[in-house]
């Protein structure tokens, strides 16, 4: 059933999985005369309640700090069970129980939980990610981690060596993958691959680093994603900044060699276009627009396999990016625009098809299908830039990292090994289908090699009550419906500079016993984004 699982590593990955989530529950049709695009069996599992009713449930595995969960149990409406937890104890004698003063629900989950209109969410109401949970887990979902304490000012859990040390003693005592993960993988009939939410600036990059080498060992050849969130860094003291980048350069190192695609995710420091308004300090902010696009990059795996053109799996789509086979890490951008009119698409109402012009972004400029922009591998230019390959109005993937080390050299111009660009809540009418198919089955059949990969969907980004309302309009009027957005994935020469200028930032950060070990790693990635091409300037040699 190309069912996905998904792992969920600390505070910033459960924000992030959170609106991925309440996303999915929102594809979710009820009517007899409605039908979704979106196969709900990717994502979610049946089972059984314990009252006999029939549940389905995400297909995650969410790891958090003790705190991290809020007012959420690993119990719930369809898993009732005895509260008495004296009645599963093997102690014969007399049990004290203590308990812990219990966190206030929020109003939202409050006003789900009786059945009425939920209010509208602010920043100040959202303290955990359980806060705007629209969506029941099992409860072998959830998994507290009480060595560490969430935001403690004691023992913060930011450290590589907390997170590897941590992930070493559980594993230990557990066997975390048989005892976490195996379940729901035994459930699968024809698992796709494996999905990692995961910070990578903290100790938790450390955690799923152990964690990744432990799922190649169990799964060699099963394509494994990783998406690596960062908190904004700007305004934060040296040392702490030095620490995040540390972290991230350590985890980039180890994650490269194991998973099949590495998507850094990072706010930009330089301004938002106008189509995006929200608060840096906000992680249901931040988290949001992330969300958004890793949401719609990896809508086509869980489209319906009866789009034949569009449809496509998380295995073929690292084939598509991985060029040479060493080029794991790749980069992720978006732009916003509003659909050119809303309809309904069958989605409970939240989501639209988009019928009409295309839409427009917010400078009020008419936004191109990127199916407008495509090109093959032949239509390079002689510069190493690709005419049609998109650069569009956000760079999720770091780019500030370009600056870190860069002096008075000049920039190279970006070359695109790859790029898979994916184009949703737009007029269905205005993508080449036969053309598109064409390609592709050319593509496939080694006749040509594709360097700009095209899918497109009418199903527009749902903004439902539990998403901030971050997009504006070319008005400047939040938009509360459902919005187009259009991604581009690449593998480019841009991961080059980037892990030159971190390794040179961080490398002398790194103890001793590491340093040359994560340096040599850092310098063949790099080395890995030359390959194809010549490079037009030999300005950036390392610096130990």
């Amino acid at each position: 059933m190309r069912e996905i699982i998904t792992l969920q590593l600390g505070q910033q990955s459960n924000y992030l999985a959170n609106h991925f989530w309440n996303a999915q529950e929102s594809y979710f049709t009820y009517g007899a005369d409605e039908e979704s695009p979106i196969d709900h069996d990717v994502h979610f599992r049946p089972g059984i309640g314990s009252d006999g009713s029939e549940t389905f449930m995400p297909r995650t595995v969410i790891y958090d700090l003790k705190g991290g969960f809020g007012t959420m149990r690993n119990i719930n409406a369809l898993y009732e069970i005895d509260g008495d937890p004296a009645s599963s104890s093997l102690w014969p004698g007399q049990t004290v129980v203590q308990r812990q003063q219990p966190i206030e629900a929020s109003a939202y989950q409050a006003s789900l939980d009786s059945g009425q209109a939920p209010p509208e969410l602010t920043t100040s109401a959202v303290r955990y990610w359980s806060d705007f949970n629209r969506v029941y887990y099992h409860p072998k979902s959830i998994i507290q981690l009480n060595e560490y304490e969430l935001n403690s000012t004691v023992m913060p859990f930011e450290k590589w060596h907390m997170g590897e040390e941590l992930f070493a003693s559980l594993d230990k005592e557990h066997d975390l993958l048989d005892r976490d993960l195996r379940p729901f993988v035994e459930e699968a009939d024809q698992m796709q691959g494996l999905q990692i939410m995961t910070g990578i600036d903290d100790a938790w990059g450390s955690f799923a680093a152990k964690y990744m080498e432990r799922l190649r060992d169990e799964y060699g050849k099963t394509p494994i994603w990783v998406f690596g969130a960062q908190e904004p860094s700007r305004g934060l003291p040296r040392e702490k900044r030095l620490l995040k980048l540390v972290n991230k350069a350590r985890a980039l190192a180890e994650l490269n060699s194991q998973a099949s695609l590495v998507v850094p995710l990072a706010l930009p420091e330089t301004a938002l276009p106008p189509t995006v308004q929200l608060d840096t300090s906000s992680p249901w902010h931040v988290s949001a627009l992330f969300a958004a696009a890793l949401e719609s990059v990896t809508l086509y795996t869980r489209l319906k396999t009866s789009d034949r053109v569009y449809s496509s799996s998380l295995g073929n789509m690292t084939d598509l990016l991985n060029v040479f086979g060493k080029q794991t890490i790749a980069n992720l951008e978006m732009s916003i625009s509003e659909p050119p009119m809303p309809s309904q698409n069958g989605t409970n109402g939240t989501n639209g098809n988009a019928h009409g012009l295309n839409g427009l972004n917010g400078r009020g400029e008419t936004v191109r299908s990127l199916y407008e922009t495509a090109m093959d591998v032949d239509e390079e230019s002689e510069a190493g830039s690709q005419k049609g390959a998109a650069a569009l109005d956000i760079d999720l993937s770091s780019p500030q990292d370009l600056g870190l080390n860069l002096g008075g050299r000049r920039r190279r111009r970006r070359h695109i090994f790859s790029q898979v660009l994916a184009d949703r809540g737009q007029d269905p009418e205005a993508a080449d289908i036969e053309g598109d198919l064409e390609k592709r089955e050319q593509s496939i059949n080694g006749m040509r090699r594709l360097k700009v990969h095209n899918y497109r969907s009418g199903v527009a980004f749902p903004i439902i009550d539990s998403y901030p309302k971050i997009f504006r309009d070319r008005y400047g009027h939040p938009i509360r419906d459902h919005v187009s957005i259009q991604t581009a994935l690449s593998t480019d020469s841009t991961v080059m500079d980037k892990v030159k200028a971190l390794r040179s930032t961080v490398v002398r950060s790194i103890g001793l016993e590491d340093r040359e070990t994560i340096g040599n790693e850092l310098a063949e990635i790099a080395d890995s984004y030359k390959e194809g091409w010549s490079s037009d300037s030999d300005l950036d040699d390392d610096e130990e």
